[in-house]
């Protein structure tokens, strides 16, 4: 039987894309805003054990264990610029006071954390947390972390903690695994199973575009097959973090981080990994698509028989990576193309929403639609009559891989129709319309407003990578789309001012001067 632990467990989640045009205000962290909203004390339990997420996968492994566990807090926002002072402090109170209450009654501490958090105070806000949480539990307890696999981990992160493990995945299909995983090390550093680990940090030279991270194709698939199998011996956690570039702070970009039980096994395992990625790092490259060119494929591909559907990635709109998804740039060129039946999914816009629900089902509507929050690269409202073809409430329960066991609480959806002459009956252009940011990335977002996605012949997701996760088996082809987004894709073009010199802006691309 395992010995009885008690641990402290509390999690903090934000990734900030510093370019973006709006804040992470203490609002947004009560809200949820599509995550659950900011949740305390034992209804952690019930929340989050049944989810794909890291505290979940904790305690599930822990109540093996039998640990007994002392829920604190967890709050998350929605991507987006940075974290306010005011929502930072609020929330790293709650859990340093948690924590403090329980000080000579808890044997660790585990918190789930994003690892790319910004505030407008502390460029390193995962690593600020850590400090606070040190300071107050001293050098003997065991601090430890799972964190995302975009972090851009920090030397203070790695110095304040015991151990840190990202997830493998991207789609994060692995966010509750990896929560387990770190209980299944932070078990054997208390019962000293493995003494206290050594550490190495390892930073990587040049920027990793999103779409060129995703693990369900080469260079990240292998690169994380290798990981697993450098993983064994004195060697006890290796974790790569291919990083979240669009976020101007210092130590932005991938890193490699092991632990081992001794120094010079640490530095080993960390040097050849790091190596290993550095040899393929023209790999990394990625192509985008105009929208334009976009739909000119999708419509040959269609042509030619494709059974499945073609799907358009409207990437750099995805508020997955703290876009305001209410560009319009891939609906107003389906719109132009005349496009006769697709389906796009998701556009945030309250507003439109809320007018819908007014005029109701069949109800025709003239708004300018979109473009509320986003207006750069001459992105605009699409101004048009609409069909409301649909309405919903926004409540419904995740079913795929990504957000499996989410319960949603949207608020007022809408399912608005454009229909062109050759639109089949009840079918056009689909847009589905929300009152919260959230990315494409689970079946039900479709299905909550009548629509069945395999059956339409284009898809457009507000999306970068993880729609993969439960669109793929349904996916003819994958279209990567470069239309304008407050998350610009391309790296060398956005203007850093605190990034450290010397690092290549892409992958075999230029030096940030």
């Amino acid at each position: 039987m395992s010995q009885t632990f008690r641990v402290a467990i509390a999690g903090f989640q934000h990734e900030t894309n510093t370019f973006a045009p709006t804040r992470a205000g203490l609002a947004n962290f009560i809200a949820g805003e599509g995550w659950p909203p900011l949740t305390e004390g034992a209804a952690i339990f019930e929340t989050f054990e049944p989810m794909n997420i890291p505290i979940g996968g904790f305690i599930a492994a822990a109540k093996k264990l039998q640990w007994d566990l002392h829920p604190i807090v967890w709050a998350a926002a929605q991507p987006s610029s940075y974290v306010t002072d005011e929502a930072f402090d609020y929330v790293a109170k709650k859990i340093t006071d948690g924590i403090a209450a329980l000080k000579g009654r808890i044997d660790a501490v585990y918190l789930d954390l994003h690892g790319a958090m910004v505030t407008e105070s502390h460029e390193d806000g995962e690593g600020e947390l850590l400090r606070r949480v040190r300071a107050i539990v001293g050098p003997g307890i065991p601090v430890v972390a799972s964190l995302d696999l975009h972090v851009n981990i920090t030397e203070a992160m790695v110095h304040h903690s015991d151990v840190l493990i990202a997830y493998r995945t991207y789609p994060h299909l692995d966010m509750a695994v990896t929560g387990g995983r770190v209980a299944r090390h932070l078990e054997k550093l208390l019962t000293g199973e493995r003494p206290k680990q050594a550490k190495a940090l390892r930073k990587l030279p040049f920027l990793i575009p999103l779409t060129a991270q995703c693990t369900f194709i080469e260079p990240c698939r292998s690169i994380y097959e290798e990981l697993e199998r450098m993983e064994s011996g004195a060697v006890s956690s290796l974790s790569f973090a291919p990083g979240f570039h669009p976020a101007d702070i210092r130590d932005c970009g991938p890193a490699v981080i092991a632990y081992a039980d001794t120094q010079d096994a640490a530095d080993r395992a960390a040097d050849q990994l790091a190596r290993h990625i550095t040899e393929r790092e023209a790999e990394f490259r990625t192509q985008l698509l105009s929208p334009e060119a976009a739909i000119a494929e999708a419509r040959a591909m269609i042509r030619a028989g494709a059974s499945k559907s073609v799907v358009l990635a409207d990437v750099q709109d995805n508020p997955g990576a703290g876009a305001t998804c209410d560009t319009t740039g891939l609906i107003a060129a389906l719109v132009a193309e005349g496009v006769p039946d697709a389906a796009i999914c998701q556009l945030y816009d309250p507003e439109a929403a809320r007018l819908a629900h007014q005029a109701g089902e069949g109800a025709a509507l003239e708004i300018a639609l979109g473009a509320k929050l986003f207006s750069g690269g001459g992105t605009a409202p699409l101004r048009h009559r609409f069909e409301v073809a649909k309405l919903g409430d926004g409540r419904f329960l995740c079913t795929g891989p990504f957000y499996r066991g989410a319960r949603t609480n949207l608020g007022p959806q809408a399912l608005l129709r454009v229909r062109s002459p050759d639109s089949p009956p009840g079918r056009g252009i689909d847009i589905v319309v929300s009152s919260t940011r959230l990315q494409a990335g689970d079946k039900e977002q479709f299905r909550h407003l009548g629509i069945e996605p395999g059956e339409r012949p284009i898809l457009g997701l507000k999306s970068t990578v993880h729609f993969r996760g439960d669109f793929t088996d349904i996916a003819h082809e994958i279209l990567t789309v470069e239309s304008p987004g407050a998350f610009i894709e391309r790296a060398e073009t956005l203007p850093y001012a605190r990034l450290r010199r010397g690092i290549r802006l892409s992958p075999r691309g230029r030096i940030h001067q």
